[in-house]
């Protein structure tokens, strides 16, 4: 493998928190005690994935007052326009300036029944408009037990890459919905090896150009206390947090792990 030259990501789920007005305040609060703290912004990625309905003011805000913080979506349509209610293009997301966007997260494969076609026509959409698609990745914990660990994972992925191409800009989470809000985390170990297998299928799918600079990052239940360890894994270049988002002295901690690991 190359020279790992992967800027880390430590991206934020919202989920279905924080209005617009809260956002707004959050963000502010956010790049302060980065900056306070004297964070390097290029050294580490910082994102953030509100609702739909506080993205207008975060976009606002980043560009009046130059934040170095970089935003997406939760969710994308499949569909470019028409008579889909409720549903949020990809076009309509880049035109709020948005880096990034969250596709096949579990809750939405769970909760909406969401299949790997679905987001792989998703991904498909995101990258029309020059959006990041972060493909959201994961075994439940019976998926676990009946196949062994990253055999769902790596087969989601190779599902949501179907129609992408070689020189796409991609990044991959590897979220265990056995782990995502349950306090105990995948160790490091596991975290590494579905990481490594992932980056193996984009190898075989995409090429060793891509696979060498796709960012795959790790999501479920992390903490300023366990990201160290997830971070000195050679495949693992950042993390997908979820409700340790919403506290901005954890979120700020697990943002700077390469302060207090001496990485």
């Amino acid at each position: 493998m190359a020279v790992n030259t992967r800027v880390p990501l430590i991206a934020g789920n919202w989920k279905m928190n924080l209005d617009h007005l809260q956002a707004i305040a959050f963000v502010q609060k956010l790049a302060w005690s980065l900056k306070d703290s004297g964070h390097d912004f290029t050294s580490t990625e910082v994102a953030v994935f509100p609702p739909f309905t506080d993205l207008r003011s975060v976009q606002t805000l980043v560009s009046a007052d130059k934040l170095p913080l970089a935003y997406g979506g939760q969710d994308v349509s499949t569909q470019e326009s028409g008579a889909y209610t409720g549903e949020i293009s990809a076009a309509f997301l880049a035109a709020l300036e948005c880096q990034y966007v969250l596709v096949g997260h579990s809750e939405r494969r769970t909760l909406h029944n969401e299949t790997d076609e679905v987001v792989a026509a998703k991904v498909t959409a995101a990258l029309k408009h020059n959006l990041v698609p972060i493909i959201c990745v994961g075994e439940s914990a019976a998926d676990l037990e009946l196949h062994g660990p990253s055999a769902v994972p790596v087969a989601q992925l190779k599902a949501a890459l179907a129609g992408v191409e070689n020189a796409a800009d991609i990044v991959v989470a590897y979220e265990p919905v056995w782990a995502i809000g349950s306090g105990q985390a995948a160790t490091p170990d596991q975290a590494e090896q579905v990481a490594a297998q992932l980056r193996l299928t984009l190898a075989e799918v995409l090429g060793q150009d891509v696979a060498d600079k796709t960012r795959i990052l790790y999501g479920g239940s992390v903490k300023g206390v366990n990201i160290a360890g997830f971070m000195k894994e050679p495949n693992v270049d950042g993390a997908l947090v979820g409700g340790a988002s919403l506290d901005i002295t954890e979120f700020s901690s697990i943002v700077r792990f390469q302060k207090h690991v001496g990485l």
